[in-house]
């Protein structure tokens, strides 16, 4: 036999269960996507810069009027993201941009920011042409008459300097380069896409910030940075020598080998 139709009060109680399915619990996963994305616009933003204590969860969940579930899933995300980390009993902070790079590969810094999820930004600093002074003339195996463009630029990871380029290119191998700029594109990326270097020479070094490039790179003085300073060269001229400085502890190179095998008798 089928069960009766339920009584008026049986009827009030159903509709009064499915009404608070329609609460702020159902609210949730809307709440959850806009506290990430507000959390994390104000870290690519720079609002919040690195090392800069974030809200606790239980003031989010205030602020927000959510479970404190849903503020423990943003952020749970963020730190997967790399843009926030916990540290015990102190809160959560937003971590220093920290890029990896092959130490045999020729990067584009953009490619390096973009792979933080960090918006890129590039800004040229100067451009010469001038002659080659003697220790230019060593560097590059330039004749006395040599020219040179000199650039400096700065490549940005958010709204904090992410690297201080510093370039010298040799006109003779490259001589299209006297009509360039680069004051909307990086000399980098537009080398690789026109010159057919053959080789190349990679130094690489830790040393501590000078006067110039701690106010370049907005850090104190004598802050460990690593050096990567990289010759090529293509038909028997060098092409470019470029020094890049990053802050140490935003930066690492990575290198992948195979150990060799001896020759079979």
């Amino acid at each position: 036999m089928g069960r009766a139709n339920p009584c008026p009060a049986e009827a009030e109680a159903a509709i009064s269960i499915v009404e608070d399915r329609t609460g702020p619990e159902a609210r949730e996963p809307s709440l959850h996507r806009r506290i990430l994305e507000d959390v994390e616009g104000r870290i690519l933003s720079g609002e919040w810069p690195p090392g800069y204590r974030i809200p606790f969860e239980h003031e989010l969940t205030e602020q927000y009027q959510c479970s404190r579930m849903t503020v423990n899933k943003a952020i749970t995300e963020l730190v997967k993201r790399g843009l926030i980390e916990r540290r015990r009993k102190s809160g959560s902070f937003v971590t220093h941009p920290h890029a990896q790079s092959a130490v045999l590969e020729i990067h584009d810094i953009r490619l390096e920011v973009e792979s933080l999820g960090l918006p890129y930004r590039y800004q040229r600093r100067t451009r010469l042409d001038r002659a080659a002074k003697a220790a230019d003339r060593r560097l590059l195996d330039l004749p006395d008459a040599a020219r040179l463009t000199e650039i400096s630029a700065l490549h940005f990871a958010g709204a904090h300097p992410f690297c201080l380029e510093d370039r010298l290119i040799n006109l003779k191998a490259v001589p299209e380069v006297a009509s360039e700029t680069f004051e909307d594109h990086a000399p980098g990326p537009w080398l690789i896409s026109r010159v057919p270097w053959s080789a190349a020479e990679h130094r690489i070094r830790a040393v501590g910030a000078d006067t110039r490039a701690a106010e370049l790179l907005a850090i104190a003085p004598g802050t460990p940075c690593l050096v990567v300073e990289r010759r090529t060269w293509s038909g028997g001229l060098y092409v470019t020598h470029v020094r890049l400085t990053y802050p140490g502890e935003m930066h690492e190179l990575v290198a992948e080998f195979a150990p060799t095998h001896p020759k079979q008798p």
